[in-house]
């Protein structure tokens, strides 16, 4: 309907079209990175994978510049108020990417590690998991691939509409351990003088009776 009535030079878009295109094309990761799977997104970063094709090669070294969180290795408890610290200090529009298995769900660690977050999803809210422990560098290329189609269909006024409370995400109140605490040791300070337990431990302290003869 339009053909023919307007120049070369003149592009006809919208601004949500305009404004996705500018963020797709130029994400720029931060550079954090907690355990292995660091390894594998400095790797993507080299010459050999050569992120930059794809506009995301721009790694900063302040949350403040960085529109995409590469969470990539395990997440601990100590470290999970950290990680939120610096997602809120980014500048919105923001993303984040859980890279790995313990990123994603606490990896080996799920079952035994009392240190261990379950899932970084628990303080900050993931846009894309690559699965993987650790995953190749394609696999995350995949990943950002699949962030910036997630970036294209953004809409600028219903940018990232979450549920009422779901921005102060927090650590649990309380932290259950998987294994059930080990059953305490008797010791002189905790028994009753005179009772079995005492004199079972007083038996135990005692040195061997000698011998006939001298000989142990």
């Amino acid at each position: 309907m339009l053909e023919g009535k307007v120049g070369d030079n003149i592009i006809i878009t919208n601004a949500d079209a305009l404004l996705n295109w500018a963020r797709e094309s130029a994400l720029w990761p931060m550079t954090f990175g907690l355990a292995c799977c660091a390894i594998e997104m400095m790797a993507v970063g080299a010459a050999r994978f050569d992120l930059d094709r794809f506009g995301a090669g721009a790694f900063r070294a302040s949350p403040r510049q960085s529109d995409v969180m590469i969470v990539a290795g395990t997440v601990t408890l100590k470290m999970a108020p950290r990680v939120r610290r610096l997602y809120d200090q980014m500048a919105e529009p923001k993303y984040v990417i859980s890279m790995g298995s313990c990123a994603t769900c606490g990896g080996p660690y799920w079952a035994h590690g009392y240190h261990v977050l379950k899932g970084v999803d628990n303080v900050v809210p993931v846009d894309i998991y690559v699965p993987g422990c650790p995953p190749r560098p394609e696999a995350l290329i995949q990943g950002i691939i699949k962030l910036q189609e997630k970036i294209h269909r953004d809409r600028m006024l219903a940018y990232r509409q979450r549920p009422e409370g779901e921005a102060s995400l927090g650590l649990p109140a309380e932290v259950r351990p998987i294994l059930p605490p080990p059953k305490p040791v008797a010791s002189r300070e905790s028994v009753a003088p005179g009772s079995p337990e005492a004199r079972a431990i007083a038996a135990a302290a005692a040195p061997p009776a000698p011998t006939p003869g001298g000989m142990p």
